[in-house]
């Protein structure tokens, strides 16, 4: 006959096993984090789908500028940072335009579709005014903000112009150097307002 003892230990064993068959289960059942990811059921199929899903992509986060910039420009307090983001608000009028040029090339209506990593970024400049005082600092951190944005978009439309060069879309292809370009150009002078000044100020307040 098992004393109480051994009755103990022996359920004690017999628990810490199950317990350990439980965890097996699980980890053979759950989905695995590193596996392939199942693509949707109206995923590109192939290269002119991925351009033009690039462009709704990018459509969207142009026209969210169009509404973030004038919030961005209240909020500077160096004339040469607001005058800066009003040269580049007109710049994304026309660089929407040409999103819309490039749908017509493919016989397509311009159409837009949420771009998350553009609505994060948006977010993160907001937060980015609130967490900082009015002058110096708050404009270091719109610049610092706009330069991300800045350089979403160049990796953007860099892909947009490889992807139309390859598919032989001409017009698309020098629409979209056109505003690369641009985008690299305001990058640039972000970076000068914040080397030349702004960063030296944000440093003594």
């Amino acid at each position: 006959m098992m004393n109480t003892s051994s009755i103990k230990k022996s359920e004690t064993s017999t628990a810490k096993n199950q317990a350990k068959t439980d965890t097996l289960k699980k980890a053979n059942t759950a989905p695995s984090k590193a596996g392939k990811v199942k693509a949707k059921s109206d995923a590109a199929k192939s290269l002119d789908d991925l351009y033009e899903d690039g462009l709704k992509d990018i459509y969207w986060a142009e026209k969210a500028l169009l509404k973030a910039l004038p919030k961005m420009e209240k909020n500077a307090s160096d004339e040469g940072l607001k005058k800066g983001i009003t040269k580049h608000l007109k710049e994304t009028e026309i660089h929407v335009k040409r999103l819309e040029e490039c749908f017509e090339e493919l016989g397509k209506k311009a159409k837009a579709e949420k771009c998350d990593a553009m609505a994060g970024l948006i977010e993160e400049g907001e937060g980015i005014m609130e967490e900082t005082q009015v002058g110096a600092v708050r404009d270091a951190g719109i610049i610092a903000a706009a330069q991300k944005v800045e350089h979403y978009e160049i990796a953007t439309y860099g892909t947009l112009a490889a992807f139309a060069k390859v598919l032989g879309h001409k017009k698309g292809l020098k629409l979209l150097l056109a505003t690369l370009n641009e985008e690299k150009q305001c990058d640039e002078s972000l970076t000068g307002l914040a080397d030349t000044a702004l960063n030296s100020q944000a440093i003594k307040n």
